[in-house]
């Protein structure tokens, strides 16, 4: 498939995939003509990076794991040892973010709640 049916079929904008593309996140082939072909695949691909995105993880860490991530309808899993490793560092990294984001709210809560 071409880009254009991707992105109607995934809802991600072409700039959006091609900017995947650049990241090292997809991999089309190029059709005689140079237009990106899509494996069938791909679109199982897109939604499977959307879903590292909305979990936090850098695209820098999604090509890494990437490969090593087999998708089971709604389920990720991991599959080579160190993308565990990876993944439970980046699960490490915004449970450090919660907690300072919890503070910062604890903290500006109390300066509402002061007496003037």
């Amino acid at each position: 498939m071409r880009i254009g049916e991707l992105s109607r079929l995934t809802g991600v904008s072409v700039r959006l995939l091609r900017y995947y593309e650049e990241q090292g996140l997809l991999s089309p082939d190029r059709s005689a003509q140079g237009y990106r072909v899509y494996l069938p695949d791909a679109a199982g691909v897109v939604g499977t990076i959307r879903c590292l995105l909305g979990a936090g993880l850098p695209t820098t860490t999604i090509a890494e794991v990437l490969p090593c991530l087999r998708t089971e309808g709604d389920t990720v899993a991991p599959t080579c040892p160190g993308s565990r490793a990876r993944i439970a560092a980046e699960q490490a990294r915004v449970r450090a973010t919660i907690k300072d984001l919890q503070q910062s709210q604890d903290l500006l809560g109390r300066i509402l709640t002061a007496s003037t």
